[in-house]
């Protein structure tokens, strides 16, 4: 078995879904963020202000690469992830904090055999994440602000052994930060920028193995274009690297190197409802599967 895992693509599905199957406003596809902000994520609202929101998610996947090359494998593995999130902003001695929880699920569905995988789907309710956002600038005079953000995700989603990473849920614990800075170059045009850095625990039952991670980054842009104050428009880039793996102690030689483009559009139907929709795909990938459709879609209620 041990062979077997070393010398077959199976690295590439284990990095393809599990990475980041379980988060984000993030990004439930394959070598993404593990949170992946939304153009607008990151300028802060008044305390007392809440947020439900509801995400759901389709991507789809038929092409794995292994060290920047094609692997010759028939495959696919599909993704319909839901997210719902709670926010809650508050004023602690003068800074705005917005403490958070975000519960996703959904379904992840191999296709086709894979390394040791036969097709199979797990569908559930996966890992919750909880954290806040602090915003140490807050300046709406110069419009610019500086958030600082920490997440743990909590081990306590659907999981099943025997599936590996054909899971909602991950079986370990990971810690999430995140640095961005917001800026509005104009009167209608606006700069988001974000650095992420992540953190994993071990998964001691993954088909039998124990899975370690080493850490992750990414960096993430939005260019957001303000139509007026109910709409916007946005470009999103999100490059990812690192967070290379062992199953049973052999390195995965599965070292993530992404980065993909996604558009947006997001108006307020309402004074207090916010519809947003998104489409994209992976630009290129080095392990992994790349994700060749995405379709987002965001309902923000705020109360």
């Amino acid at each position: 078995m041990r062979s077997t895992l070393k010398n077959t693509p199976f690295k590439s599905l284990a990095m393809g879904s599990a990475l980041a199957l379980t988060t984000g406003f993030f990004s439930a596809t394959t070598q993404a963020a593990e949170i992946a902000t939304d153009p607008g994520d990151y300028t802060p609202l008044p305390a007392g202000v809440n947020l439900g929101i509801l995400y759901g998610q389709y991507a789809t996947r038929d092409t794995v690469y292994a060290d920047g090359n094609k692997v010759p494998v028939d495959a696919g593995l599909n993704t319909i992830i839901g997210l719902a999130r709670f926010v809650h902003y508050m004023d602690i001695g003068g800074v705005i904090v917005d403490p958070q929880i975000i519960v996703p699920f959904g379904k992840v569905e191999l296709e086709e055999p894979f390394g040791p995988l036969q097709p199979t789907s797990e569908s559930g309710v996966g890992d919750p994440i909880i954290g806040a956002t602090a915003w140490v600038l807050n300046n709406p005079d110069d419009q610019q602000w500086v958030g600082l953000s920490a997440f743990a995700s909590v081990p306590v989603g659907q999981y099943d052994d025997d599936k590996g990473p054909v899971n909602i849920g991950e079986n370990r614990w990971k810690g999430i930060f995140q640095a961005a800075y917001v800026k509005h170059l104009s009167n209608s045009v606006v700069l988001d920028l974000i650095a992420e850095y992540s953190v994993y625990g071990d998964n001691d039952d993954f088909l039998g193995f124990k899975r370690e991670q080493e850490d992750a980054q990414s960096l993430q842009g939005h260019l957001r274009y303000l139509l007026s104050k109910q709409s916007h428009v946005a470009l999103s880039y999100y490059h990812s690297f690192g967070g290379e793996t062992t199953v049973g102690g052999q390195d995965q030689d599965d070292r993530v190197n992404t980065n993909r483009w996604l558009a947006t559009y997001a108006t307020f139907v309402d004074p207090t409802v916010q519809l947003q929709v998104q489409a994209g795909q992976d630009i290129n990938v080095e392990n992994g599967f790349e994700e060749d459709t995405r379709v987002n879609f965001r309902v923000l209620k705020v109360f």
